[in-house]
């Protein structure tokens, strides 16, 4: 019962496919690299070559290096089309539109030791041989050069007609359908109703059904069952918590600030919560991106816009940097990379300290992006830690309040201060200095030797203004709390001159630029700073949000379609889901995404109404089953003829356990909380345990989105099941298996611990050994066993307790730790 064999399929970071088999409690693991085949290679003859998807990445591969941006060795360059066809150093033609043969580009990469001329590329792997078909039938053709697909406009792609399947009305089955019969693949038929809840479930809330909920579905004759099941999941208020969850993971979410000591960033669980609230909300995208990059600048400024600007204090912050100019830099260019990837799918950053090797941005264009964010203060600085990003959004009187107390405090200490520099300046130069030093010492000199230097008068005045701060005070102690938020507090103003950096050197200033949209979009859209409400900010931030969600941006709208996809299949029609430039993997659907992206932005930029759009199509309700057939023509299921099973995510385990046990905190929104962690754990940090909470049992019971994300200490629990590094954008976690996954699940407090709760919710000292694997394997997957279960369950039982001599409540527990530990838990079909 103990040996569970993972069979996942996952993606590594080249896009490959990676098989991983690793049972829990014997561990085998082994690696195939799987062919990949998302650019769909193989066209046939009388096909166009489409330059941007097929030619270019191979050019990018295996060209670029030698003969890109940066380099053109021999003359050659290959990143434009005057370059490529121009004559090289050696007088030989790379590449001849029309002929191929006579191309040097192909005598060169079908080279080989014996040949007269050298191979190429000298080093890495060859041109694989269909790769050097794609190129001769692309020269062949003329070699015709067009932009790469992302940087070109929006199509308006019809729906096509797939002849032979006049049954198909759904818009995305239509396009799938298309690509199946290109290359001759069935698709899966539909999967089970039990198998779809759960999956609807897990992809719509992040928790599993109950058998109940499942029996009911299962049973329900209503037609419409299905579409009714995922309209009540949109409006659960756990919706929020799960797709929430995604967006922080793309905008680097945490509470701390890195580096040694690690501070935390006050109220960051705010934002945390204006992400769920607005997802929760169906909140329309193009609001969503307003919010958070200008929402101090909008004309209706709300508490809940400035808790959006959070979003600008969740990076990494050095509170004591050897270079400050250096860490203010470092600190702009991670807001840069995350605004490019997570809104564009651009890798701007790249150009911070040469031209984009790779993509048509030239470092110009990054400085003038970066001026966008020309008023945006640094997090802080070591003696204010705050100042910058927490802002007051207290009522207006208790402002008033605050304000009035804060300006009688300043006067009533210069007044004091004026008398005590008149009694100071007759004391012995001894205590005058000691005046001069720490605080403790003036108020020790002030203490002992101040009234034998004041007049009566002096004195009598000083006394009077002292009992008069102490009154202030009191009555600003007992003054309601301060409600603060964090996000843009306050702004450079005016905004700080932007110039080039060379080599990126913030001590190497060069020219001076302004704003502006990068040149690959070719848009007639000046960047004009907009209008704001706020006096000391400059309208930049609010002029790049709107001509970011702007319908005519040819990538914000695809790259968010692009990621609901992702999240709904496992992974996205383009599966470098931050990276949409030329070294990102081309779309295996390209019409397919820009009708969802058209759709979307027709739709009111509406996340929910996508999501009932993806699930009610045949392409998400279709089975896993795995097929020898149309495994060896698509084995990475580019083109979706089968739905790809996942394991679960960390979240998703941890509350699956707490749900399947019944002590799952249902509770939304609040204040983070904290897990208990282990001595062993705690001392990773350079102050061991310092900054870590201790919640009680019910706090720590909530959802793991509410766990408190420490950057230093992250939770073991969440990071064995590959939670993401905080410190940069995520586009799509890893789902990997290693035996760290098996110890936790076997072995960990955690588990032990939620397998003692699921023991004592099914009442197992009142069960017999049958009736307790049915209510343990109902309870855990929401099914009845079979009865091969419940003989293993018991024999398992009564081997532990007769040759292993464990008490019976302890062999129960392990029982019910081992049924979490089943495939069929731990991952959805």
């Amino acid at each position: 019962m103990f040996s569970v064999v993972f069979r996942p399929v996952v993606r590594c970071a080249f896009g490959q496919a990676i098989r991983l088999c690793c049972g829990i409690g014997l561990f085998l693991i082994a690696s195939t690299v799987v062919a990949e085949s998302a650019n769909d290679k193989r066209t046939t003859d009388d096909t166009a070559v489409d330059f941007a998807r097929e030619v270019q990445p191979i050019l990018a591969k295996h060209c670029y290096a030698c003969h890109g941006p940066d380099e053109a060795e021999g003359g050659l360059r290959l990143t434009d089309r005057d370059g490529a066809l121009a004559e090289t150093d050696s007088g030989e033609i790379a590449i001849v539109p029309g002929d191929a043969d006579a191309s040097h580009l192909i005598e060169r990469i079908t080279a080989d030791e014996e040949s007269w001329v050298d191979p190429m590329p000298p080093e890495g792997d060859r041109v694989s041989a269909a790769d050097i078909e794609i190129l001769r039938r692309w020269i062949d053709q003329g070699a015709p050069w067009k932009n790469h697909w992302a940087f070109e406009p929006i199509s308006a792609p019809e729906i096509p007609a797939v002849p032979g399947h006049p049954e198909i009305s759904h818009p995305i089955d239509a396009f799938v359908m298309q690509r199946l019969q290109q290359r001759g693949l069935t698709p899966n038929g539909p999967a089970d109703r039990p198998t779809l809840i759960r999956r609807l479930y897990y992809d719509l809330i992040g928790i599993p059904p109950t058998a109940r909920q499942i029996k009911r579905f299962v049973d329900d004759p209503d037609p419409r069952a299905y579409e009714q099941l995922v309209d009540r999941l949109l409006r659960s208020p756990h919706y929020g918590e799960r797709w929430g969850r995604h967006w922080l993971d793309l905008v680097r979410y945490a509470e701390t600030n890195s580096f040694e000591r690690d501070n935390p960033k006050p109220n960051a669980w705010k934002y945390r919560d204006y992400v769920i609230r607005s997802f929760n909300q169906d909140k329309p995208y193009d609001q969503f991106v307003i919010e958070q990059l200008a929402g101090d600048e909008l004309s209706d400024v709300t508490t809940e816009t400035l808790t959006a600007t959070g979003f600008y204090r969740l990076g990494i912050w050095d509170d004591e940097p050897a270079d400050p100019e250096q860490a203010f830099y470092d600190e702009m260019d991670d807001l840069v990379t995350t605004v490019g990837q997570a809104f564009l799918g651009l890798t701007i950053n790249c150009a911070r300290c040469h031209d984009h090797k790779i993509d048509p941005i030239p470092q110009s264009d990054y400085y003038s992006f970066l001026a966008f964010f020309g008023d945006v203060t640094t997090y802080g600085v070591r003696r204010d830690q705050t100042g910058n990003n927490q802002i007051d959004v207290s009522n207006e009187s208790l402002q008033q309040q605050y304000a009035d107390l804060d300006r009688q405090t300043t006067d009533l200490e210069k007044q004091l201060t004026e008398i005590e520099q008149r009694g100071i300046a007759s004391m012995s130069a001894e205590n005058q200095r000691a005046t001069e030093g720490r605080k403790a010492d003036r108020e020790a000199v002030l203490e002992k030797h101040l009234r034998g230097h004041l007049s009566d008068d002096d004195w009598r005045r000083y006394e009077s203004l002292r009992a008069e701060l102490r009154d202030v005070r009191k009555r600003r102690r007992d003054l309601p709390a301060r409600q603060s938020v964090l996000g843009l507090a306050r702004l450079a103003d005016p905004p700080r001159e932007t110039f080039v950096l060379f080599r990126g050197s913030p001590h190497s200033p060069t020219d001076e630029v302004d704003i502006a949209f990068p040149e690959l979009f070719d848009s007639n859209v000046t960047a004009m700073p907009a209008s704001t409400s706020r006096s000391d900010s400059s309208g930049r931030r609010l002029a790049l949000a709107n001509w970011i969600v702007d319908p005519e941006n040819r990538l914000a709208s695809r790259v968010i379609a692009n990621r609901i996809w992702q999240h709904h299949f496992g992974r996205g029609i383009v599966r470098s889901t931050n990276n949409f430039g030329q070294l990102g993997t081309p779309p295996t659907h390209p019409a397919l995404l820009d009708w969802l992206a058209n759709r979307f932005v027709d739709g009111g930029w509406r996340f929910k109404s996508m999501h009932r759009l993806i699930v009610t199509s045949d392409a998400y309700r279709r089975s896993s089953d795995s097929r020898p057939d149309s495994m060896q023509v698509d084995p990475a299921n580019d083109l979706f003829w089968r739905f790809d099973r996942r394991r679960l995510c960390a979240e998703e385990i941890r509350d699956s356990m707490l749900k399947v046990n019944g002590s799952l905190n249902d509770q939304v929104y609040g204040p983070s909380m904290y897990p208990t962690l282990s001595q062993e754990v705690m001392q990773g940090q350079s102050r061991p345990g310092e900054g870590w909470g201790d919640s009680d049992t019910v706090d720590q019971n909530r959802r793991s989105i509410y766990i408190h994300v420490k950057r230093s200490l992250l939770t073991p629990m969440m990071t064995v099941f590959d939670f993401p590094d905080p410190d940069r954008s995520c586009e799509a976690r890893f789902m990997t298996l290693q035996p760290g996954q098996a110890l936790a699940l076997l072995n960990g407090d955690f588990a032990h611990q939620q397998a003692a709760r699921l023991a004592k919710r099914i009442d197992a000292n009142h069960l017999d050994d049958s009736q307790l694997v049915n209510r343990c394997v109902r309870r855990v997957l929401g099914r009845d066993p079979s009865q091969e279960e419940i003989a293993a369950g018991r024999h398992l039982m009564q081997r532990l307790v007769n040759e292993f001599e464990v008490p019976r409540e302890r062999a129960v527990e392990l029982y019910c730790l081992s049924v979490m530990n089943w495939n069929e838990f731990l991952f959805v079909d």
